[in-house]
């Protein structure tokens, strides 16, 4: 039996899962917290270090052969000429480049001129975006940066002792604006036209590649971002959609090829396994939940569900149009929320519990089908975040998705996603494993639901939905999705 670790170093926490390389079972685990605040928007990378090796004691590694690295993704680390740091990390969470980014998209002439270029037009959070920013407002700092990383690249090149090669995986150079996953490419003239100057850049590894072995023999595979990992922890394939449920949403599902978007609603991102991501976001999930939560004077999201389940699909006629903070799909960043189809018979709380529900997943839909109208197969949706676990959600989101749902059950699936890749890689170099043959671990432990006799009740209540979208905003989708 060999053995691997898996590490997520997220914006908040270090978490390792060491696991059978056969099955994927966890043999033991490792947790630290970072020794900063989670929000930050500058890290010194060494907190990560830290976080790391407190994680990792109590001999925790021990008999490990192969190490995966997941990691926060977006982020930018500076380095000068000589490897060293010009200045604290940037995360993802800092929206001070947004100026910036709407800066390179004019530089470049349209959104979709990014589109074309690398998947998808600038964003405050991306590192092309971070590169202008620190160009405009640090521009000494600017000047000294020769080389650029991301979290788990330099993560990565700590464990191995910082050689002279540095690494990175197509997942976390999909996320950073200046790589294009249907090219496989990097666009060395985006940085040019964010930083004012070239930069040396990490090689772009692929999935089952080794980064290294560090002096002891401990392989070190490519690593990636959190999302990719994630997605591999849960064993997605073609046909599976991920919607993530978090104050906002999210919508990622495996593709074979890379989606070019004009329209800016898809972000073309790479997995860890050779194979696209692409990615559809929602600027109001579970933040829907919390405000119809409020504003009916209920306790918390539990109780809000067993509201709406005193209700029936279709909430009396209520629709509600969730654009509580704008909303990225359709691309209405002034909208509001609209309540439609109040009548005396609709104006109770439960209608109202239930409609919120409704609104929500069929906001997610919408998403879904941006995807599905790019060719992207649907064939079952996995949905994550604490709100999946409402028996409000999982009675309505089969039929308003028109697919089977998975709830998995809550695990560290980045970390087994970065063990995962450790297998692969180990595998790989012991010529046990094909380089396109990932370890077949056993997938997620999961609640199943399918939609089966409320499926065309969940598509009235879609189309319901559709009518009042279309009637407040025509032309949202063009068509209409």
């Amino acid at each position: 039996m060999g053995i691997v670790a898996g590490l997520d170093s997220s914006s908040a926490f270090t978490r390792i899962v060491v696991c059978d390389t056969d099955t994927g079972a966890v043999l033991r685990q490792g947790y630290a917290p970072h020794p900063v605040e989670p929000k930050a928007t500058e890290v010194d990378p060494q907190a990560w270090l830290l976080s790391l090796g407190e994680a990792a004691t109590g001999g925790l590694l021990e008999g490990v052969q192969a190490i995966g690295v997941a990691a926060q993704q977006h982020g930018l680390v500076p380095l000068d000429g000589q490897g060293n740091l010009v200045r604290a990390a940037l995360t993802g969470n800092d929206k001070r480049a947004q100026v910036a980014a709407a800066d390179l998209i004019d530089g470049l002439g349209s959104r979709e001129a990014w589109a074309k270029a690398v998947g998808c037009a600038p964003q405050a959070a991306q590192a092309v975006a971070k590169l202008r920013w620190l160009a405009r407002n640090e521009p000494d700092a600017a000047q000294r940066t020769a080389g650029v990383l991301q979290a788990h690249d330099w993560l990565v090149w700590q464990l191995l002792g910082r050689p002279a090669r540095r690494t990175t995986d197509r997942g976390a150079a999909s996320g950073t604006g200046y790589w294009s996953a249907a090219t496989g490419f990097y666009r060395p003239d985006l940085i040019e036209l964010a930083l004012g100057h070239q930069v040396a850049l990490p090689e772009v590894l692929g999935p089952s590649d080794a980064a290294g072995t560090t002096p002891e023999g401990l392989l070190i595979s490519a690593g990636t971002g959190e999302t990719m990992a994630a997605a591999f922890g849960l064993g997605v394939g073609v046909g599976d959609a991920v919607v993530s449920l978090g104050a906002s949403g999210s919508v990622m599902a495996v593709h074979h090829e890379a989606l070019a978007d004009p329209s800016g609603m898809i972000t073309s991102f790479a997995d860890a396994t050779g194979m696209h991501l692409p990615v559809v976001h929602t600027s109001n999930a579970v933040r829907t939940l919390r405000g119809a939560a409020e504003m009916l004077g209920v306790e918390d999201l539990a109780e809000l569900s067993t509201l709406a389940l005193k209700s029936t699909p279709g909430a009396c006629g209520l629709v509600l149009l969730p654009y509580l903070e704008g909303e990225r799909t359709p691309r209405l960043p002034h909208a509001a929320g609209t309540l439609s189809g109040l009548r005396r018979e609709s104006m109770k709380p439960e209608h109202l519990a239930r409609a919120a529900f409704e609104g929500m997943l069929c906001s997610l839909a919408d998403a879904l089908d941006v995807l599905r109208m790019r060719g992207v197969d649907v064939r079952r949706v996995f949905l994550l975040g604490a709100a999946a676990e409402l028996p409000a959600v999982q009675a309505a989101a089969p039929a308003i998705f028109g697919t089977q749902v998975v709830v998995p059950q809550p695990a560290e699936y980045a970390a087994l996603g970065a063990a995962r890749q450790a297998a692969w890689a180990l595998g790989v170099s012991q010529g046990t494993l094909a380089p396109h043959t990932p370890p077949a671990w056993q997938g997620a432990a999961a609640q199943i639901f399918e939609p089966g006799e409320e499926l065309a009740v969940g598509q009235a209540v879609r189309q319901q939905y559709i009518a009042t979208r279309d009637e407040v905003h025509p032309g949202a989708f063009g068509q209409g999705a």
